[in-house]
């Protein structure tokens, strides 16, 4: 069964395109890709297949927020809790970690791994926050395939390679999906951007089957009394 979202109108489709425009002007204004990538990804990459705990979930910050009359019910969507700790890749391990992570805990594929994986492209590493310091490439503001690129031509003086990405070039499943994104961007783009999807949709799948299936009751039974 293929994905099934929600109807929405075509105001509400209008609404979603305004504020796309308004993020992508933002994200040009303040040169800030690198941090909006890494704040959804260690949203959505904290959610674990199994407990189905963790993932993207909406929040608001404020209570005062939640108690406008507009925002009546919103209430359930919120997650008052952060969700447990340690789910987030760690940057000193190998290809063993990067699959129990990505694969038995969040459901996602080798491939997504490498795409994913690709997102190092945008921003730094600064030492006072993760221990390790620099870009992955030379223009770290521009999404592109040169992180494969700069992966399979070797260590550089300015730029960083974490162990989780050269473990990427040891592995027999890993290393030729690293070597197709370096020879073709538009590859890497595709596979990325349906990686990005799965990513950003953890915990949320098979809600909208459910709502999908009572739609389709709900229609059914009005046709069948009308």
């Amino acid at each position: 069964m293929g994905k099934c979202y929600p109807t929405v109108s075509e105001e509400y489709k209008k609404a979603v395109e305004k504020a796309k425009r308004k993020l992508r002007g933002l994200i040009a204004e303040k040169n800030c890709a690198p941090i909006m990538l890494r704040l959804a990804w260690h949203s959505a990459g904290t959610f674990d297949v199994k407990t189905r705990t963790g993932g993207p979930f909406g929040t608001i910050k404020h209570p005062s927020e939640l108690a406008h009359g507009a925002n009546n019910g919103l209430d359930i969507a919120d997650k008052p809790e952060p969700p447990p700790e340690g789910r987030l890749p760690d940057a000193t391990k190998g290809t063993d970690h990067l699959r129990t992570v990505f694969g038995h805990q969040m459901g996602l594929s080798d491939q997504d791994i490498v795409a994913l994986s690709g997102g190092h492209t945008l921003g730094r590493c600064h030492k006072e926050r993760s221990g390790f310091e620099g870009p992955w490439t030379t223009n770290p503001l521009i999404f592109d395939n040169t992180y494969f690129k700069e992966l399979l031509s070797g260590e550089k003086e300015g730029l960083l390679q974490l162990p989780t990405d050269k473990a990427l070039l040891n592995d027999p499943v890993f290393r030729p999906l690293v070597e197709k994104y370096a020879a073709d961007e538009d590859a890497f783009f595709a596979d990325y951007t349906e990686a990005h999807l799965k990513l950003s949709e953890l915990g949320y799948v098979h809600n909208l089957v459910l709502c999908c299936l009572l739609s389709r009751l709900f229609y059914a039974s009005q046709n069948y009394m009308f």
